[in-house]
């Protein structure tokens, strides 16, 4: 993609009007109000008893300066951050979200969102009677599974070659989030070095495979934050899994306020192919924490400015026109919460 070709973008899904369309068809009503949810990760390390500290365990100095030598570069930097909403109701759940990448120009920032949008049941009946909408004895399953699938296909569609692409959430999670794994390599082809964020996090890999923290601390979180100062960050672990290797990662937690810290993630293919310029994304990663400033939600500029324009790009559609009109009876708490 060349420079000049960037453009603000809404994408919205092709299945989006369908599934309206279906809705409409079986006369079912969704909720006025959307609720915003929050895409549950969950855990995926239980099979990880292969992790090693590379080198001593220690603490960095991060240098906000040397993100100059990246800034300054030929290398375009990308945010990703997404938006959920989700409506629940006798019939079924829906799911509508926008999926955010900011594209950072010498100006501003380029913003393009894809709008997606399915429901899920359990009623053959309601589900065989249109095409869009979907039949799921795990509704909650089946969305990260959409959700995952057309997040991938987005940043693979959206992101340029020779970029850093900054991701919010984790690189392992959950049975279908080993897609992404696959991906890595295609992102690789396009000299694209994809890094991963994950801000909340009771995962205790490290402390329950260090000896002298074990029993400590309730969470690697918790270690990291009494063990590091403001603007410093730990020495790499690895992570394998031990029923498939190729789930394997190089991580990292850094603190830059006095808040909880962040796991920083690279798949570990990522980390041997650009090794000499981790350090230097390391840096760069805290210098745009600090420039986004915000002091109890520390975020990569990027993948805040990508968070904001998830959200409201949600909002342009009127969700309580156009749920309200399909029919669907509300759950009790879906009435009490969201109404």
């Amino acid at each position: 993609m060349k420079k000049d070709s960037l453009l603000n973008k809404l994408i919205v899904h092709p299945d989006f009007e369908n599934t309206l369309k279906d809705l409409n068809e079986v006369d079912i009503n969704v909720p006025k109000k959307p609720v915003n949810q929050e895409l549950d990760y969950f855990n995926y390390m239980l099979n990880g008893d292969l992790l090693k500290s590379i080198g001593d365990i220690d603490k960095i100095k991060l240098d906000p300066k040397n993100a100059k030598k990246l800034i300054n570069s030929d290398r375009k930097i990308i945010g990703y951050d997404e938006s959920i909403n989700k409506f629940e109701s006798l019939e079924g759940t829906s799911y509508m979200a926008s999926h955010s990448l900011i594209f950072t120009s010498e100006k501003d920032f380029i913003p393009i969102n894809n709008i997606t949008l399915y429901f899920y049941t359990r009623s053959k009946e309601i589900s065989e009677s249109v095409s869009k909408l979907k039949y799921a004895e795990d509704p909650e399953s089946e969305s990260k599974k959409d959700f995952i699938k057309d997040k991938i296909e987005f940043i693979k569609d959206n992101s340029v070659n020779n970029s850093i692409l900054f991701i919010d959430g984790p690189l392992i999670a959950g049975d279908w989030y080993v897609l992404m794994i696959k991906t890595i390599k295609e992102l690789h082809e396009k000299n694209i070095i994809p890094v991963f964020f994950v801000k909340n996090s009771t995962s205790n890999l490290v402390t329950e495979n260090t000896n002298k923290f074990k029993g400590k601390f309730n969470s690697d979180m918790h270690w990291s934050y009494n063990f590091l100062n403001n603007g410093e960050r730990t020495n790499f672990f690895k992570y394998t899994d031990s029923k498939n290797p190729k789930n394997s990662k190089v991580f990292c937690y850094q603190r830059s306020f006095n808040v909880s810290p962040q796991r920083i993630e690279f798949h570990v293919d990522t980390f041997n192919r650009y090794n000499k310029l981790i350090p230097k994304i390391m840096d760069l990663i805290y210098y745009l924490i600090l420039v986004q400033g915000d002091y109890r939600n520390p975020q990569v500029r990027q993948i805040a400015i990508a968070e904001k324009y998830a959200r409201e790009t949600l909002r342009l559609f009127d969700l309580s026109k156009l749920m309200k009109e399909s029919g669907i009876i509300p759950t009790m708490n879906q009435e009490r919460f969201a109404w």
